[in-house]
């Protein structure tokens, strides 16, 4: 296939992989695929990379080459699956480190299911490969990361596709065009949700990882002090070495769809700041269960965020977008609200432009095309949409203690964020019972963050700019951007 063929792929020893890996040297050779086939490796095969390997068994000519996890249960169970449903015609191989699958030139593209702190590590590797990139969100575990993520597809030109398969929703897309377009008038606050109901993880002691855990491989770039149970399968994202919290989990498709409604020339806010806390649990995790965000841009528009865990009677799960406009009217679950009127009108609009095929098949296209430009999500608005929620979690995290009530959120002369913070207080006092006496709110400082460096600047830059980088473990650094 001629849009294949002129693909970058490593070719040579495994030394010269492992350089290639370290020192950021360009990949070389070419490959041509057969009959357009598109051989395709998974990369952590719990929970999403489920759905991964779904997703790409149910695509015309694509091959799943390689699976691989450092748990050698988890590999063994999944080969056990694929085996029975390839009838005998099993050519996946198992493997547990993904450079290892890197090394082979005939794999095309990798597709990431790992846990976050793993996401920019294997999307970088992967792109010096000459490797396409399917990257599960949110596709950075902090900003700096994210921009050598950027940094890797730019220099080595490879498709790089995040996981927010809304991207690949025609009517989102069209909605985002009208507003923009000023169809329902300027945009001023899009807000998103992620309020699903969830439990807390108790406490799990220190431990020797199980035998059939490659812990060294589990932990890759994330320095992490010991084992626990907590962290292995899914608890990792309510810690910070490992995941993001909610906001940076589930919430990314919504902080993704919310910053994608803003005019097109914002990317990072210019101002961010979180309240909110890990209320009734009483366990290890260390992620806010329960927060409100906010974060400005340069033109002055808003995202607002909501992140709601903790359930009870009469919980209402909300994991959807609403967009509120400056002259009163506003988008809720697909009704216009016009200025001062409270009945809602469904919103109409055309379809908008994306890469037909959903998220599998849009993917798919775009690598078969060598076109990055294809891809539902590409490497800039993964970037652009997960500093976003880097941003409000690293506020929370520098914030401190004030008691639980309406008073303690701290929006200067916002009133559109006291409205909506008092909204969630008031479902977190009144529906799930949090008492006033005892409880205590984490009130994060309004950071000021420059889209230009990237850096923050101001009150609480130097707190602040010490966590847009995490530390790394040696042989699994992140390089620096100048250096991928």
């Amino acid at each position: 296939m001629a849009a294949v063929s002129r693909r970058h792929f490593l070719q040579g020893t495994s030394a010269a992989a492992a350089s290639l890996l370290l020192t950021g040297t360009r990949a070389s050779g070419k490959v041509d695929g057969a009959n357009d086939r598109v051989r395709i490796a998974v990369a952590g095969l719990n929970g999403r990379g489920k759905a991964h390997l779904g997703g790409w068994l149910g695509q015309e000519n694509v091959e799943v080459a390689y699976v691989v996890d450092p748990d050698q249960r988890v590999l063994d169970g999944t080969m056990k699956s694929l085996a029975a449903r390839a009838d005998g015609k099993l050519t996946t191989k198992p493997e547990s480190d993904i450079r290892r699958v890197l090394e082979d030139p005939t794999v095309d593209a990798i597709s990431i299911a790992a846990p976050n702190h793993w996401h920019s590590l294997m999307t970088i590797w992967g792109a010096q490969a000459g490797k396409h990139v399917y990257v599960e969100k949110p596709m950075s575990h902090d900003v700096v990361e994210g921009r050598v993520a950027v940094e890797a597809q730019k220099k080595y030109g490879v498709v790089i596709q995040h996981g927010t398969q809304r991207r690949s929703d025609a009517k989102i897309a069209g909605l985002h065009e009208a507003i923009k377009a000023g169809k329902f008038g300027r945009l001023k606050i899009s807000y998103g949700y992620c309020c699903k109901p969830r439990g807390g993880i108790g406490f799990k002691n220190p431990s020797t990882p199980p035998e059939n855990l490659d812990w060294t491989l589990w932990k890759g770039p994330a320095q992490i002090d010991q084992y626990h149970g907590n962290y292995v399968h899914y608890n990792w994202h309510w810690f910070w070495e490992t995941g993001n919290g909610d906001l940076n989990n589930q919430g990314t498709h919504q902080l993704d769809v919310a910053r994608w409604a803003l005019d097109d020339d914002q990317t990072h806010p210019v101002r961010a700041m979180a309240i909110g806390g890990r209320f009734q649990w009483d366990d290890q995790g260390e992620t806010p269960n329960t927060m409100f965000g906010m974060a400005e841009y340069p033109n002055g528009q808003y995202v607002f965020f909501n992140v709601r865990n903790v359930n009870y009677d009469k919980y209402e799960r909300q994991v959807e977008n609403e967009y509120y406009f400056e002259d009163g009217g506003k988008i809720i679950r697909g009704l216009y609200y016009p200025p001062g009127s409270e009945k809602g009108e469904k919103v109409s609009v055309e379809r908008g432009d994306v890469t037909p095929g959903g998220n599998w098949g849009s993917f798919i296209a775009a690598v078969r095309a060598n076109d990055p430009s294809m891809a539902n999500g590409d490497v800039y608005d993964a970037h652009y949409g997960c500093v976003l929620g880097h941003l409000m979690n690293n506020s929370y995290r520098l914030g401190e203690q004030v008691p639980f009530n309406a008073k303690a959120g701290r929006f200067g002369d916002n009133a559109d964020a006291r409205e909506h913070f008092l909204k969630l207080h008031e479902i977190m006092a009144d529906g799930v019972g949090v008492p006033e006496d005892g409880a205590q709110y984490t009130v994060g400082p309004t950071l000021t963050f420059d889209p230009e460096t990237e850096r923050h600047v101001g009150e609480h830059a130097s707190e602040a700019n010490a966590l847009l980088k995490d530390p790394n473990n040696a042989g699994f650094q992140i390089p620096d951007a100048a250096d991928v």
